[in-house]
């Protein structure tokens, strides 16, 4: 199994999740919202698996580059 990480293309915090940990997922799935300069970020899924652990929670604070969640393909 391959593990891909998910980041952050912003510096905002978490809005909203939309997926947990053993969810499985397609390529392009919403698994959280983040908030930016009151604009929202769709984070989505590069690739199908299963959501394997999530890194963060609703309200944190994320950096550019930081790593989100993981998804097991």
């Amino acid at each position: 199994m391959a593990t891909t990480e998910v980041t952050s293309e912003v510096i905002g915090s978490v809005w909203k999740v939309e997926k947990a940990a053993g969810d499985a997922l397609a390529e392009g799935d919403l698994i959280m919202i983040l908030e930016s300069m009151k604009m929202e970020i769709p984070v989505e899924a590069p690739v199908a698996g299963t959501l394997s652990e999530l890194k963060v929670a609703p309200e944190d604070s994320v950096e550019e580059d930081q790593v989100l969640c993981l998804i097991e393909s």
